[in-house]
């Protein structure tokens, strides 16, 4: 696991580092859209730049027996540790601008033809700070993240609660093939296939887990926003990875009257 350090400018190239420059002198960059421009501004926040981490890794290889369900843990670790390491470079970018949190994250992984077993990890955001000087930040002292986009960061602190940090579970597991006489016993019948079942209940309830041990750390009330993804990356049809993400909240204490919602009828409809 990478160490998070608020200084570190490791890996930022001179032309990074003339971009944060810029935006700790007033020019800030942000992927919002304007509508969430908008709420975010009015929820007190103002944008302070672009802020990017990216790590480019080699995936481990593991062999599983052909019938035999299980994780494939050289993988899981892999996917996570990568995603971490982007994601940490991120938070120190922001930390360098003084940021309170990020908003609006994304992670993606880019595939490339140097390599079969290479991707690359990156984790993008816009880093903002509270306008009248507010703390914002997570328990430990580093700057939120959050998933969450514009709109539902305006919502959330309306509801008196706020993002302490993205939390994640990951779980590359290999669901074992069915023997061939099972198989053959099967054939044109409705019936399920509890292996299968099996293989894929127990990928997504350890990935969850996983999610739900980072937002303990952080001494989260809850998480919000929650996606849980299923994903081959290539490795083939019985190599699933099940990825779970979502935004660690707090309290704030500062509830605010929420009006009720208003039916609107679309008449763009056909």
């Amino acid at each position: 696991m990478t160490d998070y350090d608020p200084q570190s400018l490791e890996g930022i190239p001179q032309s990074g580092l003339e971009r944060l420059e810029q935006n700790r002198e007033g020019l800030y960059t942000s992927d919002l859209s304007v509508n969430e421009f908008l709420l975010v501004t009015e929820a007190g926040f103002d944008p302070v730049g672009l802020v990017v981490g990216s790590s480019i890794f080699h995936i481990g290889f593991q062999v599983a027996g052909p019938t035999t369900s299980c994780e494939l843990t050289v993988l899981s670790q892999a996917m996570y540790s990568a995603r971490h390491l982007a994601m940490t470079r991120m938070e120190e970018e922001a930390d360098q601008l003084g940021a309170d949190g990020i908003v609006g994250v994304r992670l993606e992984i880019g595939r490339y033809e140097w390599g079969q077993n290479m991707a690359e990890f990156i984790a993008i955001g816009t880093a903002v700070k509270h306008r009248d000087g507010v703390l914002h930040r997570a328990p430990n002292g580093r700057p939120f993240q959050s998933d969450l986009s514009g709109q539902e960061f305006w919502t959330l602190l309306r509801t008196g609660h706020r993002p302490v940090g993205m939390v994640m579970g990951s779980c590359v597991y290999h669901v074992g093939r069915r023997g061939p006489l099972r198989t053959i016993s099967q054939t044109g019948r409705n019936v399920e296939l509890p292996n299968y079942t099996q293989a894929l209940y127990d990928a997504r309830e350890l990935a969850m887990q996983r999610m739900q041990s980072e937002a303990q750390e952080l001494e989260a009330e809850g998480i919000v926003g929650v996606s849980l993804s299923e994903t081959s990356h290539g490795w083939g049809s019985h190599v699933i990875e099940f990825f779970a993400l979502g935004t660690a909240i707090v309290p704030t204490g500062a509830r605010t009257a929420i009006e009720p919602p208003i039916p609107v009828l679309d008449l763009n409809d056909p």
